[in-house]
């Protein structure tokens, strides 16, 4: 019997890039469980793929995933599942069951993310540890369109979901919808808000005053805690430039790993006060007027971009199999190394983003094949895949020439 089998669940590039660093790292194939698969993993040598109809449905997903667990247990000592969404995620914080008889990893518990995804409880939460974080208002569905009334901070401003990720915003449709909103008048919003009246999604929206700077003033962090709730591993990175189109607006497009002592101790210090358990992607935003990094939110599950963190020579899923499978034990991994993540092609970066000193540092990066991609692979090379990624790709470039925006206002 083999030591550990991994499932993935997505199909997204969080998914490919995770079964990338299980290839790397131990060779194996895993599988991808999912509803339907996308671009980033067509055609893939990596991984063997399930399709399942309907497995967003909570009933269909414990059914579908207790009856693979159960029979990959009979072959394998252990079994480590990967969530690529927040939706997959939560679904397996409310089995906790299923978890606890076939996974040998953890998740946060589903209490624990209500509060993180709950704003107000999330940023009640900061409050209490010392973090920062912006001004907010939560409207909830029957005081939408009386939102510009409730503000108390002036415009532009940034409008979301409570959770962009959920079943019912994800499923709804609404002319304008996007996954983030950025409004410089009640006047735009209010359009927006109409809009969104007229689909099935009765969820609540966070308005936020807008922390001044572009892209490169975003920073993301990803961790690995263990079952006990002690960081194993943290990463930092200072996105570059996002992505504009409506549906992938504010994903990262390109990254660079960072090392920044002070935060990282602040952030570790925080998940072990909370418990927090297994993965985390946590964004924030460095404020210049102030000095310090407001907190925008934390993901149960690594981020879409998390592959950067490959670039410092650190692979997440070896960790996470090395604390849950092998029961591995040393100090927190801060990393610390820099290398350039990217999604999109190298011209796009080298056009969009302009400040003079990372323009170069980005220059410099690719000079000293120090830059790298989560979906090129060269040992995965099936034509049909090379034709995909090539489509998905120049289909950024149009992207990017029809909606980027300059946000360094």
């Amino acid at each position: 019997m083999s030591d550990f089998f991994p499932i993935i669940l997505g199909s997204d590039e969080n998914a490919y890039g995770s079964a990338r660093l299980f290839h790397d790292a131990y060779g194996i194939k895993p599988l991808l469980m999912c509803e339907r698969q996308l671009t980033p993993t067509c055609y893939s040598n990596l991984f063997d793929v399930e399709l399942i109809e309907n497995f967003g449905s909570e009933e269909v997903f414990a059914t579908a995933l207790e009856n693979r667990l159960r029979a990959l247990s009979e072959k394998f000592e252990k079994i480590v599942v990967i969530p690529c969404s927040d939706y997959y995620a939560c679904m397996l914080a409310r089995i906790p069951h299923i978890v606890e008889k076939y996974v040998a990893n953890r998740f946060v518990s589903e209490e624990l993310i209500e509060t993180l995804d709950t704003k107000d409880k999330f940023y009640a939460l900061c409050e209490k540890h010392g973090l920062d974080y912006p001004k907010t208002v939560v409207c909830d569905y029957e005081h939408r369109l009386m939102l510009p009334e409730m503000l108390t901070f002036d415009y532009p401003i940034i409008v979301k979901p409570e959770n962009s990720n959920a079943y019912d915003y994800l499923h709804c449709s609404f002319e304008g919808k996007k996954k983030v909103y950025f409004f410089n008048s009640a006047e735009e919003y209010l359009t927006m808000a109409k809009s969104m009246n007229t689909s099935g999604y009765k969820g609540k929206l966070i308005a936020q005053e807008f922390i001044p700077g572009g892209d490169d003033a975003m920073r993301v962090m990803n961790s690995h805690s263990s079952a006990d709730g002690k960081v194993l591993a943290m990463s930092l990175g200072q996105p570059v430039l996002e992505e504009y189109a409506p549906k992938t607006l504010g994903n990262y497009a390109a990254i660079i790993s960072r090392s920044d002592s002070e935060i990282y101790e602040k952030i570790k210090k925080f998940l072990e006060d909370i418990g927090y358990v297994g993965s985390s992607n946590i964004d924030m935003k460095y404020d210049s007027r102030t000095g310090k990094y407001m907190m925008f939110e934390i993901n149960p599950r690594l981020g879409r971009s998390s592959f950067f963190v490959y670039g410092t020579g650190l692979n997440m899923m070896k960790v996470l199999v090395d604390d849950c499978v092998y029961g591995k034990r040393e100090d927190t991994v801060f990393a610390d190394n820099t290398a350039l993540w990217y999604n999109v092609p190298k011209d796009v970066i080298l056009k969009y983003v302009t400040d003079p000193a990372l323009s170069a540092e980005i220059r410099q990066l690719f000079k000293k094949k120090k830059a790298f991609r989560t979906l090129d692979c060269k040992n995965d090379g099936h034509p049909m895949r090379r034709y995909r990624i090539w489509r998905y790709f120049c289909g950024q470039r149009k992207n990017f020439k029809k909606y980027f925006i300059n946000k360094n206002i």
